[in-house]
């Protein structure tokens, strides 16, 4: 989840501490031989170790951009899931024939499961257990499938059409309504999409590898003068390397419980307050501080 007083420097540096200690052992193995004559005799031009950095470069380019596009789609989704559940109540209290004696009853059922919908969603896309009130719905409704949220949307479909038998809508308004209904499973499918298909490893390896093979070259190109610049440089360039990948790695995933995730739950708790005033109830829980974030 996106929380910027969540992430701090040092959590980051731990997801990277073992290639920091490899890249520094080296730097500062390679740095001491090469400045006593040890490793005198090698040299590499430094022609070639700049087309390893700039190769480096551009690969990192397009992983972070790639790793970034699936982000920022993730996010639009659920903006859009947010807007399509309060598009959906509204339609609800607007729509269904006002004096009905069911009316009060079918307006609260659709609004409830478009609140446990939205958390059902971002506990299963997370690959976390059902939370309490989740579980809970499920007991009382005896709501029984594989892929929960889909179940959900059905009992939206059989709400609706339970109104349509009782004429608390017309043909006009319950097509609206199916319209929005099939916009929150549009987002659920992207959702999916986005959660199951799995980024290249071959190409998280290959910039690794490359990014491996040029800290090995650095300290051979450059000047021999001055040792701490030499071990210096040998361990910063990479290690900004390694950090861009590391960033791109944990952006490309926004369903994983991790620190750059969309922050599924504190959305949902908007949704569900959002709703509760729509349908004009009174115990409307307050906005609580964001709690699902990664613990490292």
């Amino acid at each position: 989840m996106l929380l910027n007083k969540r992430i701090s420097i040092l959590d980051f540096i731990k997801t990277i501490k073992v290639d920091i200690v490899l890249i520094s052992s080296y730097a500062v193995v390679v740095g001491i031989f090469d400045q006593y004559g040890f490793l005198d005799k090698i040299s590499v031009p430094i022609g070639v170790t700049a087309v390893f950095g700039t190769a480096v470069a551009l690969l990192l380019g397009f992983r972070t951009n790639q790793a970034y596009e699936r982000w920022w789609e993730a996010r639009i989704i659920w903006g859009a899931i947010v807007n399509d559940s309060r598009t959906l109540v509204r339609q609800c209290v607007s729509f269904f024939k006002r004096g009905n004696d069911s009316y009060e009853a079918l307006v609260a059922e659709m609004a409830n499961r478009q609140i446990i919908w939205c958390y059902a969603l971002g506990e299963s896309l997370r690959k976390l257990p059902f939370s309490h009130r989740v579980i809970k719905y499920k007991e009382s409704n005896k709501t029984e499938a594989f892929n929960i949220p889909n179940a959900l949307l059905s009992e939206h479909s059989e709400t609706l059409l339970k109104a349509k038998k009782k004429k608390m809508v017309n043909d006009f308004q319950q097509v609206q309504i199916d319209s929005t209904i099939a916009r929150l499973c549009d987002s659920m499918g992207k959702c999916e999409r986005i959660k199951n298909t799995v980024f290249p490893k071959a190409h998280s390896l290959l910039i690794h590898l490359i990014i491996y093979v040029f800290a090995t070259m650095l300290p051979f190109g450059l000047s021999d003068e001055y040792l701490a610049v030499e071990i210096g440089l040998t361990i910063g360039i990479p290690i900004i390397f390694i950090a861009i990948e590391k960033n791109s790695i944990l952006m490309q995933d926004p369903f994983e419980n991790q620190p750059l995730d969309t922050p599924m739950t504190d959305l949902a708790e908007t949704i569900e307050i959002n709703i509760k005033q729509m349908i004009g109830e009174t115990d409307v829980p307050e906005k609580k501080k964001p709690t699902d974030y990664y613990v490292l």
